[in-house]
């Protein structure tokens, strides 16, 4: 050991060691040597320190391929962010997520909706836009050579025209399709948030955007979705061209007009009984996209205790002033004890004190309360005030469970009141 101690003291930069000999703990070769670049790293990753090198080690050697570049990706980037969030939201988050535009949100059912209330539309105004189309057409062709195009702008505004009887209604329609279809998700809500440039959507984090988009069940529930639209209008369409297959098959011997309104009827048909479809399948994404909104916004036990210190001021905070409060409450209410006709004990653990004036008050009012070490002072200020003491074990309890500081005794301690009042009455040699 010795020998190989000092072999290793006196080997020359460069020179390489013995086979066989181990590299002492923790040094590395420079094959497996490896910085990570800051310029590869995501935000909020803190950067790794360089490395030291050895003597043989070239500075500024070029990386050993597609490895040396995957090992310049930070598994940060793969980081589960939601690690720890286990805790639902609050409504303080809640309302805060809103203000930003984050709220629980399916665009099935705005498009569902507008799809069923157009399809709609175009049904019932279908003889209105034929006509308007028809009228159209043969207008343009009585036109077509009687005026110049470039010195005559009728036919622009009559373009213009008829573009706006054909289009307006359903256009309409699709809006306020629209509308309610969002009003009915989340209420109105108007916020610019969304708009504001975010300089963290220029570079995205790349491991979140492939977890969510292959790894998620929100890239599961997406693919089954779709996979179940195409079923539903592949099998709508096989059962209406099906339940119309004699029709279809004359329309080549038919007149053109006769086998346009045949086809419009299938398509119309096909396309208001998916919108139906749609919308139903709607409602089960509306549900997925609330418990997604929920999950995202989890929070960790930190941020809730956080929240919790900010909303409703630190618990530390709050008891030192209720202590303090309780201090005031108790040094006040010491000096109301002289004052008071009767103190009700347990005798040792509870003590109530209790003041009746009956000109001025309406039942007896409690001024004292107190358990063991206030009840035993409440007692001894009592006894050198000549404040009568009563021993009720039942009623010193009642009264100091039930009744504040301050206020007048339930109606339901009358009596029992009535007959310690009697006793202090007999007690001062007072007439009741």
């Amino acid at each position: 050991m010795i020998g190989s101690s000092c072999l290793s003291r006196l080997r020359r930069p460069g020179e390489q060691s013995p086979i066989g000999e181990q590299s002492p703990i923790g040094e590395q070769s420079p094959s497996v040597r490896h910085s990570v670049r800051s310029a590869g790293r995501p935000e909020g990753v803190p950067a790794l320190s360089e490395p030291v090198r050895a003597p043989g080690d070239r500075p500024g050697a070029p990386s050993a391929g597609f490895a040396a570049q995957l090992e310049s990706v930070h598994l940060q980037w793969f980081a589960a962010e939601d690690e720890g969030r286990t805790e639902d939201p609050t409504e303080h988050k809640l309302r805060e997520a809103r203000k930003e535009g984050k709220v629980a949100k399916s665009q099935d059912v705005t498009s569902a909706v507008m799809l069923l209330l157009g399809i709609a539309t175009l049904a019932l105004l279908s003889g209105f836009l034929w006509n308007t189309f028809l009228e159209m057409v043969t207008y343009f062709y009585r036109r077509v050579g009687e005026t110049d195009p470039t010195s005559d702008f009728a036919l622009v505004r009559a373009f213009f025209h008829y573009l706006v009887w054909l289009t307006a209604p359903v256009a309409l329609v699709c809006f306020v399709a629209a509308a309610v279809g969002n009003l009915a998700q989340v209420g109105f809500l108007f916020t610019t948030k969304p708009l504001t440039p975010d300089p963290k959507r220029v570079a995205p984090n790349v491991g979140k955007w492939v977890k969510r988009s292959v790894g998620s069940a929100e890239a599961g529930f997406n693919l089954a979705k779709s996979l179940g639209k195409i079923v539903l209008v592949g099998v709508v369409s096989i059962v209406n061209v099906a339940m119309r297959i004699d029709r279809v098959a004359m329309m080549a011997r038919q007149p053109v007009q006769l086998s346009v309104g045949l086809l419009a009827e299938l398509v119309l048909a096909i396309v208001l009984q998916v919108a139906v479809l749609f919308l139903i399948l709607s409602y089960f994404d509306y549900l997925f996209q609330k418990h997604q909104h929920k999950e995202q916004l989890k929070m960790t036990r930190h941020e809730v205790k956080e929240e919790r210190k900010t909303q409703e001021g630190d618990p530390m905070i709050k008891n030192r002033l209720q202590q303090r409060m309780q201090e005031v409450l108790s040094k006040d209410m010491i000096h109301k004890v002289p004052e008071a006709d009767v103190v009700i004990t347990n005798p040792t653990h509870y003590a109530v004190a209790m003041e009746y004036d009956r000109l001025t008050m309406v039942a007896p009012t409690i001024t004292a309360k107190g358990v063991d070490n206030m009840a035993q002072r409440i007692r001894e200020i009592a006894h050198d005030n000549d404040v009568p003491i009563i021993e009720n074990r039942p009623l010193a309890r009642a009264l100091y469970a039930d009744v504040e500081l301050g206020d007048v005794i339930p109606e339901r301690y009358y009596e029992a009141v009535v007959t310690v009042l009697k006793q202090v009455y007999l007690m001062k040699g007072v007439r009741p």
